[in-house]
């Protein structure tokens, strides 16, 4: 008598493939692997994934799923654009290795347009024009996912265990340069090999960010005042 055909729910396929990616990096997750991870070929997760692209558009739209948009409220523009990408920020730092799949995929499916609309929604009230507003949330959604896969000192996940000697090298490599050819460098070689503060370093980084953006809010409407004061000749 043939054994019944093993059932498989896709959320559950999409949580191993997001766990094989943290464990061991992007190349493990393959149609192959999740399937053994559940005892079963590959074929049989045909029904929900033709091939490993679909699976790694799953793990996006599963990050940008868990991205819990803040409730609007009365406080100024850039004050709820920083909750956002600190929501955002929150969902990728734990999933590193495939934080930088959401960098093409944010309009691909509901929970990311939801992300790109809040964003425009914010930019907009605070009088960015389209175009303008667009790309200033492109690259600030962006940027938080840079922010992660480049934190100093991280490692891919199959050298976690080395990563304290991998910062100790990198440290030592940039403390040996010259220090009259690369005086600063030199003084910030630890800050520069790794983070003394990870929660300090993405602080910094939205800070930075939205700080930028509200310099260009400033010099966008400072020379559009200009030029309506300005008398025609």
């Amino acid at each position: 008598m043939a054994s019944p055909r093993k059932r498989l729910d896709r959320d559950v396929l999409v949580a191993t493939a997001l766990a094989l990616a943290d464990a061991e990096g992007l190349a493990a997750v393959t149609t192959r692997r999740v399937g053994q991870e559940h005892g079963v070929s590959p074929m049989a997760l045909y029904r929900h994934f033709r091939d490993k692209d679909q699976i790694l558009d799953a793990i996006a739209e599963r990050l940008l799923s868990e991205v819990h948009l803040p409730e609007r409220d009365d406080r100024v523009w850039h004050a709820q654009l920083h909750d956002v990408l600190t929501s955002l920020l929150s969902v990728l730092r734990p999933h590193a290795a495939a934080a930088g799949l959401v960098t093409t995929r944010i309009l691909d499916s509901p929970p990311g347009l939801d992300l790109a609309e809040r964003t425009l929604e914010l930019l907009a009230t605070a009088g960015f024009e389209v175009e303008q507003a667009a790309e200033i949330a492109s690259q600030s959604l962006c940027s938080m996912v840079t922010l992660v896969v480049t934190e100093p000192g991280r490692s891919q996940p199959e050298a976690a265990e080395s990563r304290d000697d991998a910062v100790r090298g990198k440290q030592a490599s940039l403390a040996t340069l010259s220090p009259e050819q690369y005086p600063h460098v030199v003084a910030a070689a630890g800050a520069l090999a790794s983070c003394a503060s990870d929660d300090v370093y993405y602080a910094h980084g939205v800070e930075l960010l939205v700080a930028g953006i509200r310099g260009v809010h400033t010099e966008t409407h400072t020379e559009t005042l200009t030029e309506t004061q300005t008398p025609a000749v």
